[in-house]
């Protein structure tokens, strides 16, 4: 995901963090406290093929297409950790140690949750089953950037995350230590803020 960042006593940059791609199984950003439109409540999960990928639930591996599946079947990949109606770039943020979103397009199954024909487009914050999680810190993925997490210059006021543990094809340059409400209070350490969002939107950032 590519990120808008200031560096120190430099005019600071507007901008929010944000990952490529749309459609469905695909990966998707939101910052923590981005405005919205709306606040839609999570769906609320009631088993298997009641709710399509409710809280709980779990979808077989893939990115392009994706099918609910049992938990307990050899297929599953993920679960759902968070499930929202409407575009995740204009509802809730998903859970910080989010792997991936699975955006979910409206269909109309012969059969759904409330019985009117019809599964209402949103989107689902996934957790894998099984390591990797990039979502975690330092993990250098998932929809946000999170304390723990390293990034790399992308040029133009931009960084881009990457893992920590340099396994990544580009290697990290700084490291996120602290989220604050303003710069002023970063450490003296810091030499990097990124845009995070939400009640602590500084990111405080060191070299490595």
């Amino acid at each position: 995901m590519a990120l808008v960042v200031t560096a120190a006593l430099t005019v600071a940059l507007a901008g929010c963090q944000q990952s490529s791609g749309d459609g469905d199984g695909d990966r998707d950003g939101d910052g923590e406290g981005r405005p919205t439109a709306s606040a839609p409540a999570p769906t609320r999960a009631s088993g298997y093929g009641v709710v399509f990928l409710g809280i709980d639930e779990c979808s077989s591996f893939g990115r392009e297409s994706f099918t609910e599946v049992p938990c307990t079947s050899e297929r599953a990949a993920a679960r759902v950790i968070a499930r929202y109606d409407g575009r995740a770039g204009e509802g809730q943020p998903c859970p910080a140690t989010t792997d991936f979103v699975l955006h979910i397009s409206e269909q109309k199954p012969s059969a759904d949750e409330d019985g009117d024909g019809a599964v209402p487009q949103g989107y689902a914050c996934m957790r894998n089953l099984e390591p990797p999680h990039p979502g975690d810190p330092g993990g250098g993925g998932g929809p946000r950037t999170i304390v723990g997490d390293c990034v790399y210059s992308a040029g133009a006021g931009e960084v881009r995350e990457t893992a920590c543990d340099s396994t990544a094809e580009k290697n990290p340059e700084y490291k996120v230590t602290e989220a604050v409400e303003r710069r002023s209070d970063c450490p003296a350490s810091a030499e990097l803020y990124v845009q995070l969002g939400g009640p602590r939107p500084v990111g405080c950032a060191r070299p490595l």
